[in-house]
């Protein structure tokens, strides 16, 4: 699918992009370059194969959950305006 001019400042006007008229043939080249990669991966067949998370099955290395700081809620809360059983009360903003 090759993308024309007048597509490529469509794309851009509902971007809210601001591209050189020099630029545009280049634009519409890359992006058909795009469209085409698409097309093209499209015809493969994927049937049986299973979703992966990571290409590469990696996981994360894991800390330990353990306390760094003391609690300071109650400093934080004695210079609230308003506070109730422990939680911050806000004005109503939804009627």
């Amino acid at each position: 699918m090759a993308l024309e001019r007048k597509d490529v400042e469509n794309i851009a006007h509902l971007a809210r992009l601001s591209i050189s008229e020099a630029d545009i043939p280049e634009y519409a080249r890359n992006l058909s370059n795009i469209l085409a990669l698409v097309e093209q991966m499209s015809v493969v067949d994927t049937n049986g194969v299973s979703p992966m998370a990571h290409p590469l099955e990696a996981s994360q290395r894991l800390r330990e959950d353990t306390v760094t700081e003391a609690d300071q809620r109650g400093h934080f809360q004695a210079i609230a305006p308003a506070v109730e059983a422990g939680l911050y009360l806000v004005p109503k903003v939804i009627e």
